[in-house]
């Protein structure tokens, strides 16, 4: 499904090809602190259908709580998060979608990270369910 979004300021937008049954929520620390949420809102989507359509990107890299290397992207001016990614950007992005305009057609299917998730947190339970992303 074609899916478009862009930053908080409207400087970085962006158009990716999604497949909705890659839609998830995860509660890991990194998440959590990245979107300053309980948890992250994201679509796992192939490099080569993510395209950045106006704006520059900023990014840093840091060891997540999977103990892997991760690339975490934003906008330089307004600090929205948009992907995150292995540290040579290759392969699979992890599109944050707070920013997308196709939210309603992407419930989320999976839920990673759940031992993270905070205590007050309600982990939908028909929803799948791994504790460890």
């Amino acid at each position: 499904m074609d899916i478009t979004g862009a930053c908080h300021c409207g400087n970085v937008t962006w158009k990716a090809v999604a497949n909705p049954e890659m839609v998830a929520v995860c509660y890991c620390t990194d998440c959590q602190s990245f979107g300053s949420s309980a948890f992250q809102y994201a679509a796992r989507i192939k490099r080569d259908d993510f395209e950045l359509t106006s704006g520059q990107l900023k990014a840093y890299g840091k060891l997540a709580d999977s103990g892997n290397e991760r690339y975490y992207s934003f906008c330089g001016d307004c600090g929205s998060g948009v992907h995150t990614s292995n540290v040579d950007g290759l392969g699979v992005l992890s599109v944050r979608l707070g920013g997308c305009n196709q939210k309603d057609a992407l419930p989320p299917k999976l839920q990673i990270w759940c031992c993270s998730a905070p205590s007050w947190v309600s982990v939908e339970s028909d929803i799948k369910l791994d504790k460890q992303g």
